[in-house]
C-alpha cells in the first residue's frame, strides 16, 4: 500500500488521530440538531445532512485519510486507514499499547496460508475474530473502524512481492474466501449496524511491485477485455455486487492506459453501474499516494496537480489516502475542473458507512459498543489461529517417514531442528502483521517433545556461502534432521518481486551435505512457493511440507504435523512452477493463455508445473465419488435457466453435486474436494479446467465415510468471450473431482448459446 507502512508495521510512524464518536446527545447544538443524529433516516440522509452542514473548506479539509473533523460541528477527527489483513495490524490508525492491555492482538496466518485450507468456514471465523478485536480496539479509542483489507488480487505470477497477502491464483477460489471473509468482517450478509467496514483492493489488474525497471507507480498494465473480465474481476464483482462490501481501492498502476484512481469506465460504468454498487454508497479510496501519481512524474496521465485530484474526484475515487486531495482541491475548484457536488457526493459516501458503523448513534444502540479487551485473544481465537496454520499446511512428498516416530526411546531419540526458518518468530507473521500475543517457533515446539534436540541456523535467500559447519555437526550428531527454510519475508515484500523463484545455491548446496548423511530427513519449505524440483528427486530427502507464514502458532501447527498429532490436508492454492519460469515471460505480460512469448499462467493454462495447483498428500488413504445429484447428463440451456428468477443470470443455479469421501487408511484426516469443469466449447483456446467448488471435510476416521453437496451456478460454467461477455455454451462437459482427477462425469448442453452477462463497452474511449 503506503511506501510509508513498513514503518507503520514495525510501529516506528504513527498517527495522533484516535478514534471518537459524536455525542448527538450532549454535544454541540449544530450537531444536536443536525439530521445526522436521526436514527429514523436513511444512512444516506443522515450522512448528507452532516455534509451539508460544512463549509466549502471544511469539506475540502476532509477528503485525506486523517480526516481533522469539524469541531464546530461535533465531528471528531477520523482516521480512515486501518490494517488487518490476517489479525488487528500495525497501520497509521492502529495504536497497540506499549504494554497490559491493547498491546497485542491475535495474529492468523496470511492468507496464502489460509487459502490453502479450502476451508470458508474457517475463513469466517477468522474474520469474526479479526473485528471482534478491531471493534475492541476501537472502543478504547485505539483504532477506527475502516479497515483496508482484504488484498483479493490473483497470485498469477510466482515473483510477486505481495502474493502471500492473497489467498491464492483461482478467480473462483478467491471470490469464495472473500464472499466468507467478508461475511466475518462486516457482520453478516445484510446487518442492520455493519461491525467493521472492509476495503477490498486493489482495484484492478494489480500483481507487480517493482521488476526489471517497472515500477507499480507508473506500470501500465496491458490487458484484454477478455482477461480483465475473466481473472483480474471475479473477485470484485464479488466483493462489490454480491457481498456489498463497504469500500474498494483503486491500484496504483493504469489499465490500458489509465491510471485506475482516474478511470471512470473502472469506477462508474463497471462498478457502480454494471455491478450495482450504489445502494449503500459505498465509498472508493485511493491506494496510498495513487492519487498524486496520476501527475508527473508517475503516470503523466495530467500535467498538474490540480489536474490529477479532479480528475479522479470526477472518475469515482472518493476519499484521498495521502494528502493531496486536502492540498490541491481549493485549487482546482478555483479552476473550475470539478462541482461542489461531486465533492457533496464522494463526503456523502464516505459517511454513510460511518453512519453504518453506528458511528452516529447512543452505545445501547449498536450492538459492539460493549466489546473489550476481555475479547481480544481469547482461549477460543488462540486455538483458532493453530487451526488456521494446521489446516493450511501442505504435505508436497512423503516416503513413509512421516508422521515421524519420536518416543525418545526407539531408533529417533534426538533431532537437530536447522535452517534460518527452525527459530522464526516474526518473520511466521509476513506483512501487514500486528504485535502478537506469543510466537511460537517451530524450535519451541520441538523442545516440547520431551526429547534432545540441537538448534543451528542456516543459510537464507540472502546468503553468500554454503559453509555452516555448526548446522552439518547438528544433523550429524542427531537421529534424525528437520531442515526448515526457505523464502524470507525480506525476500518477497511490498515494493519488492522476486528475480527467482529456485531455492538459492547456497542453500541447495547445504541441503545436499544434510541428505548425504542418510539420515531422516524432512524438510519445511517456508514463505512463497519456490521450485521444489532438487528436494523431490532427492531420495535422501524423505518428507517436504510447505508451511508459508503461519502465524503466532505456526511453529506448535508444524511439529504437530511432522509428528503426526495432526494430519495434514491442504492444497496448493497456486501453482509450483519451475525456476527456468521466470525467463520465460515478462511480469509485464498480464496476459494468461500461452503464446509465443508466454508459457501461459496458472493451473489454467499451464502445463509443466512442478507441482499442481490442488496437490497435497494425506499420512491415510481416500476414495472419493460424485453424482450429480438434480440434472440429466442431456438438457438443453433453455431448460437449465427456465426457473431461474436470479436478478443476475450467472448467479442461477446449474444443478448440485454431491461427493462423497470414505478413509480407507489407518489415519483420521480431514480432506479436500475439488470439482473442476472442463471440456472444449466457448472460445479456444480452452484452458485445461476451472474450479468451480470445493468442499473441506473434517475428521473423517478410518473406515468412515462423509458425504458434502457441492452447488454449481450457472456463471460457474460459463465462459468469457473476447468481448467481456459471460456466455453459457452448448457443449460437451466433463465434471472432474481432485487433483489428480479421480472421477469424472459427462454432461452435454444443447441449444443457443446464452449470454448470462453482458459486458458493458468502455463509453470513454
Amino acid at each position: 500500500m503506503s511506501r510509508l507502512v513498513s514503518l507503520f508495521s514495525a510501529g516506528l510512524l504513527l498517527s495522533t488521530v484516535t478514534a471518537q464518536f459524536p455525542d448527538c446527545k450532549n454535544g454541540p447544538a449544530l450537531l444536536r440538531s443536525n439530521a445526522v443524529c436521526d436514527t429514523t433516516k436513511a444512512p444516506e440522509v443522515r450522512a448528507a445532512a452532516i455534509i451539508k452542514a460544512m463549509t466549502l473548506q471544511e469539506k475540502m479539509n476532509n477528503t485525506g485519510n486523517t480526516a481533522p473533523g469539524v469541531s464546530r460541528l461535533g465531528l471528531p477527527p477520523y482516521e480512515w486507514w486501518q490494517e488487518a489483513l490476517h489479525g488487528v495490524a500495525g497501520s497509521p490508525g492502529v495504536h497497540f499499547a506499549s504494554k497490559g492491555d491493547f498491546s497485542y492482538a491475535t495474529s492468523f496466518p496470511t492468507p496464502i496460508l489460509m487459502g490453502a485450507a479450502f476451508d470458508d468456514a474457517l475463513i469466517e471465523a477468522v474474520a469474526t475474530v479479526i473485528s471482534t478485536e478491531a471493534r475492541a480496539f476501537n472502543n478504547a479509542n485505539r483504532t477506527g473502524l475502516d479497515f483496508w483489507t482484504p488484498n483479493i488480487n490473483g497470485f498469477k505470477d510466482p515473483r510477486w512481492g505481495r502474493g502471500l497477502e492473497t489467498p491464492g491464483e483461482d478467480p473462483f477460489h478467491l471470490s469464495s474466501y472473500v464472499k466468507n471473509l467478508l461475511l466475518g468482517l462486516q457482520g453478516g450478509s445484510d446487518p442492520k449496524i455493519k461491525k467493521i467496514i472492509a476495503t477490498c483492493k486493489h482495484y484492478a489488474a494489480y500483481d507487480l511491485e517493482n521488476w526489471s525497471g517497472n515500477n507499480r507507480m507508473r506500470f501500465n498494465a496491458i490487458v484484454s477485455t477478455q482477461d480483465l473480465v475473466e481473472y483480474y474481476l471475479p473477485m470484485f464483482q464479488q466483493c462489490a455486487r454480491d457481498s456489498n462490501v463497504g469500500s474498494i481501492m483503486c491500484s496504483y498502476n493504469s489499465v490500458n492506459g489509465v491510471p485506475a484512481c482516474a478511470d471512470p469506465y473502472l469506477l462508474q460504468t463497471i462498478l457502480r453501474e454494471h455491478w450495482g454498487w450504489t445502494k449503500e454508497q459505498q465509498y472508493v479510496t485511493s491506494d496510498c499516494d495513487a492519487v498524486s501519481n496520476v501527475a508527473p512524474p508517475w503516470h503523466n496521465y495530467t500535467k498538474t496537480n490540480e489536474q490529477a485530484v479532479a480528475v479522479s474526484l470526477n472518475a469515482g475515487t472518493d476519499l484521498d489516502c495521502g494528502s493531496f486531495y486536502p492540498k490541491y482541491l481549493p485549487g482546482a475548484y478555483k479552476q473550475g475542473l470539478f462541482n461542489e457536488s461531486t465533492l457533496d457526493q464522494a463526503l456523502t459516501r464516505q459517511y454513510s458507512g460511518l453512519v453504518r458503523l453506528g458511528y452516529f448513534d447512543p452505545p445501547s444502540a449498536t450492538p459492539y459498543r460493549s466489546i473489550a479487551w476481555s475479547d481480544v485473544s481469547t482461549a477460543d481465537a488462540q486455538k483458532l489461529t493453530y487451526t488456521a496454520a494446521a489446516e493450511g499446511i501442505v504435505l508436497l512428498k512423503n516416503n513413509g517417514l512421516l508422521p515421524l516416530q519420536l518416543d525418545g526411546k526407539g531408533k529417533i531419540a534426538s533431532i537437530a531442528v536447522v535452517g534460518d526458518w527452525a527459530n522464526a518468530t516474526k518473520q511466521m507473521q509476513g506483512n501487514y502483521q500486528g504485535i502478537a500475543p506469543y510466537l511460537h517457533s517451530p524450535l519451541y515446539a520441538a523442545q516440547k517433545l520431551g526429547i534432545k534436540v540441537t538448534y543451528a541456523n542456516g543459510p537464507n535467500q540472502k546468503s553468500t556461502t554454503s559453509s555452516w559447519p555448526s548446522l552439518i555437526d547438528a544433523a550429524k550428531n542427531s537421529d534424525a534432521i528437520l531442515y526448515i527454510g526457505g523464502v524470507d519475508v525480506g525476500v518477497e515484500a511490498e515494493g519488492m518481486d522476486r528475480n527467482h523463484i529456485s531455492w538459492t545455491t547456497q542453500q541447495l548446496a547445504v541441503l545436499k551435505q544434510v541428505s548425504a548423511l542418510g539420515k531422516p530427513l524432512v524438510v519445511v519449505q517456508m514463505g512463497d512457493q519456490l521450485d521444489s524440483s532438487p528436494l523431490l528427486k532427492d531420495k535422501n530427502v524423505n518428507a517436504l511440507l510447505w508451511g508459508g507464514y503461519p502465524g503466532q502458532s505456526g511453529g506448535d501447527a508444524i511439529i504437530d504435523i511432522i509428528t503426526g498429532k495432526v494430519a495434514p490436508a491442504g492444497r496448493l492454492p497456486v501453482t509450483q512452477y519451475p525456476g527456468s519460469y521466470v525467463d520465460a515471460v515478462a511480469m509485464t505480460d498480464m496476459s494468461l493463455r500461452p503464446s509465443n512469448s508466454n508459457p501461459g499462467r496458472t493451473y489454467k493454462w499451464y502445463n509443466d508445473s512442478v507441482l499442481p495447483f490442488g496437490h497435497g498428500l494425506h499420512y491415510t488413504n481416500f476414495t472419493v465419488s460424485l453424482a450429480n445429484t438434480t440434472q440429466a447428463k442431456t438438457m438443453s440451456i433453455e431448460s437449465v435457466k427456465a426457473d431461474c428468477s436470479a436478478a443476475y443470470p450467472d448467479l442461477c443455479p446449474f444443478g448440485d453435486f454431491t461427493i462423497s469421501v470414505e478413509n480407507t487408511g489407518k489415519v483420521a484426516s480431514d480432506y479436500v474436494a475439488m470439482l473442476f469443469v472442463a471440456g472444449e466449447h466457448g472460445p479456444a483456446p480452452y484452458p485445461n479446467k476451472e474450479l468451480i467448488g470445493y468442499a473441506r471435510f473434517h475428521n473423517v476416521k478410518p473406515g468412515a465415510s462423509q458425504t458434502s453437496q457441492i452447488s454449481v451456478t450457472l456463471g460457474s460454467i460459463g465462459r468469457v468471450d473476447k468481448d467481456g461477455n459471460r456466455v453459457l455454451y452448448a457443449g460437451k462437459y466433463q465434471f472432474l473431482l481432485d487433483v489428480p482427477s479421480k472421477v469424472a462425469l459427462s454432461f452435454e448442453l444443447t441449444g443457443e448459446d446464452r449470454v448470462l452477462d453482458k459486458w458493458p463497452a468502455n463509453p470513454y474511449k
